[in-house]
């Protein structure tokens, strides 16, 4: 490590000029990284639902669909609209009550049931079926032109829509969010810092490593919109430690050095990476476990954000160091006082009444642990979006006009025929919740023949291994009503087709409710485990781990029942992140007291005067930064109006403040409470116990 630190030293020049010319590939490598803004991909694909989806798409030839709403149109307007949609490349069919009584088939002939579905109240509804999934470029582009053609998105219905808006609204704000992180921040260092240039120099670094970050997606494929809002935010919060840490210690060893810049710099580089080689391996683990979600979304959010952690490691031992030595005659004519406080009280009360701490503490687990086992959540994905949004308008007008809230889509054997389909639409219609039952035996039932109906009607229900019933759902998305339901109808369907599959957005909703509540234990198990096992390696004990885990665990239930008591209902994918996320990134805090207090103790000091000196010393360095992190992330919280945003940005700077008090307050107590077990359960410290 010493030659590694002396090369940087003597070559800060050429690193430097380096780091900017890999700007460029990592610009493009961000450009050319595709965005997912459909959350309903990141589900397994061996789950039936996916599985119908393809069959929708492959077979049916409806890969995403969407209901188009006119106003007041006459048959012709009607047919004009229609051929117009048809043009659009992405398009397959555009489906109509004009299509059907345009071959002869009075109105009269239909159901009233069905007819209120699609013609009512002076305003009829049209059908697009588009040959691309929901998510895809061109069933995105498609959207956009046919809200175009319309002339109002408001009228333009369908998941493909809410993606729409939801890539929208997450461009629109990224750059606000990284804005406001940089500021908060550096308003945060100024006040932390001894150098009114040191600030912008650590903004420099991070910068750095956050565009090499997400350049280097481009290697994944493509990633969420989720992980691209929040990375940036989340890099610069969990990893400004790192900069913060080589600058104290350049600092220390210029004076210890007498000035002499490159052989302080190149042992600050080989105690930075000594120091901090350990506490960003916690902070990778706590996102690597994320990759232990069914739900492949998590996988997204921890490759990203560990590699995120891995590249501040590789900037702040290389290129930060160099940026140091580039402007160091700069930073030392621009010092100043540091106005950042001691907060000695801190220390005071965290000595003087450990034992009335631990009782607090005690006291408070009860609501706590309730609280955070009763935190509502929810999983309806269009429920994080405003609601001015066209989709949203469109959405609660075809409620509102049609009754229409949750078609579903049955895929049934192609040769499942008379009296059995039949009966099947029969036991589907006698449902509660369902108001139309859509299948191709009703066609004939009302003495129409195959032969007189277009070919776009007949594709739409039947292929050669499939035939569709369509289901319309008062309940809505994510309910437990919708969820009971579509249980109801599977057992049913089943019945009659063993191979039978239920899709649509209500099943594949029910089916990420399912799987989300699965991950939440796996991840915080996994997470748990695998941080546990490196702070055995990191801190060389059995009992430290143990304890710093339940201080941690602590404040991250903490943090969940404060939505709880505030009758907060947080988005699905916060509940299931953000106790792996606040473990990893905040575990730090708990680990550097630990080692100090450890060398203290192996310093001879008895365990009071040992804790008076960990908490003189880390005190500062761990309030300094968790207000980074909370910086970073409530500014983010307050301007998202992306709600699946916003919620992981709320918790995890409340959750950075809530880590820091527990760690400064419980942790010192229970050091003291269980110094004798720590001291014989740590290694190489025999002969300290007084």
């Amino acid at each position: 490590m010493k030659k590694f630190s002396d090369f940087i030293v003597n070559h800060s020049i050429l690193i430097v000029i380096i780091a900017l010319i890999a700007i460029i590939p990592s610009i493009i490598g961000y450009n050319l990284t595709r965005v997912n803004y459909d959350v309903l991909v990141y589900l397994p694909s061996d789950i039936d639902t996916i599985k119908g989806q393809n069959i929708l798409a492959n077979d049916f030839k409806i890969g995403a669909y969407a209901f188009v709403i006119t106003n007041n149109s006459s048959n012709k307007e009607i047919k004009d609209l229609e051929n117009k949609i048809s043009e659009i490349n992405t398009v397959n069919e555009v489906i109509s009550i004009e299509d059907i009584t345009d071959v002869s088939i009075p109105v009269s002939m239909l159901p009233d049931k069905i007819v209120d579905k699609i013609n009512k109240n002076n305003s009829t509804i049209i059908m697009v079926t588009f040959s691309g999934s929901t998510s895809e470029d061109s069933t995105i582009e498609g959207i956009r032109e046919l809200r175009n053609i319309t002339g109002d998105a408001n009228r333009v219905q369908s998941m493909s829509a809410m993606v729409v808006d939801t890539m929208d609204l997450a461009n629109k704000e990224i750059v606000a969010y990284v804005l406001i992180a940089v500021i908060l921040v550096l308003i945060v260092l100024y006040f932390a810092t001894d150098s009114f240039v040191i600030p912008l120099v650590l903004m420099m670094n991070i910068g750095l490593a956050i565009i090499y970050n997400m350049g280097t997606n481009i290697f994944l494929g493509s990633i969420s919109y989720i992980t691209k809002a929040i990375a940036a935010v989340l890099q610069l919060a969990v990893t400004m430690d790192f900069s913060i840490f080589l600058y104290d210690k350049y600092n220390y060893l210029k004076g210890k050095y007498k000035g002499d810049t490159k052989k302080a710099m190149s042992e600050a580089i080989v105690q930075t990476f000594t120091s901090v080689s350990g506490s960003s391996l916690t902070t990778i683990a706590g996102f690597l476990a994320l990759c232990g979600m069914s739900l492949t979304l998590g996988r997204d959010i921890g490759l990203v954000m560990a590699k995120g952690v891995l590249w501040g490691l590789i900037t702040v031992i290389t290129i930060f160091p160099s940026l140091l030595l580039l402007f160091n005659n700069l930073i030392d004519k621009t010092k100043h006082k540091v106005i950042f406080p001691k907060f000695k009280w801190l220390q005071h009360l965290a000595i003087n009444k450990y034992i009335f701490i631990v009782i607090i503490f005690v006291i408070l687990l009860i609501p706590v642990i309730y609280g955070n086992n009763h935190v509502n959540v929810y999983y309806k994905l269009d429920e994080s979006l405003p609601d001015s949004l066209p989709s949203k308008v469109a959405s609660k007008r075809l409620k509102e006009d049609y009754n229409i809230v949750s078609p579903e889509f049955l895929l049934v054997d192609v040769n499942l025929k008379g009296n059995k389909l039949d009966g099947l639409v029969d036991k589907l219609n006698n449902v509660d919740g369902i108001d139309l039952v859509l299948a191709p035996s009703q066609v004939s039932n009302l003495g129409i023949p195959d032969s007189i109906l277009p070919d776009k009607i007949k594709n739409i229900y039947k292929t050669d291994k499939y035939q569709l019933i369509i289901l319309n759902s008062t309940y809505e998305v994510a309910s437990d009503e919708l969820n009971n339901q579509i249980d109801l109808v599977n057992n049913i369907v089943k019945e009659y087709d063993s191979n039978a599959i239920v899709a649509g957005e209500g099943a594949l909703t029910k089916d990420l409710i399912t799987i989300s509540n699965h991950d939440f234990n796996v991840v915080n198990y996994i997470s748990i485990l695998v941080i546990f096992v490196i702070m055995c390696i990191v801190l060389k004990s059995a009992s430290l781990p143990v304890i710093l885990i339940l201080v941690i665990e602590f404040a991250i239930m903490g943090n969940m029942s404060i939505a709880y008591y505030t009758n907060e209902t947080i988005p699905f994918i916060s509940s299931i992140v953000i106790g792996t996320i606040q473990l990893g990134a905040t575990i730090d805090y708990g680990i550097l007291m630990s080692n100090t207090y450890l060398d203290n103790r192996r310093k001879g000091k008895d365990k009071h005067e040992a804790i008076k000196d960990t908490l003189g010393a880390t005190v500062p360095s761990i309030i300094m930064s968790a207000l980074c992190f909370f910086a970073a992330t409530f500014g983010v919280y307050i301007y998202s109006d992306i709600d699946m945003i916003g919620s992981i940005c709320e918790l995890l700077s409340r959750g950075a403040l809530i880590s820091m008090i527990t760690v400064i307050l419980l942790l010192p107590s229970l050091l003291l409470i269980f110094d004798k077990l720590i001291i014989k359960t740590t290694k190489n410290m025999k002969g300290c116990v007084n």
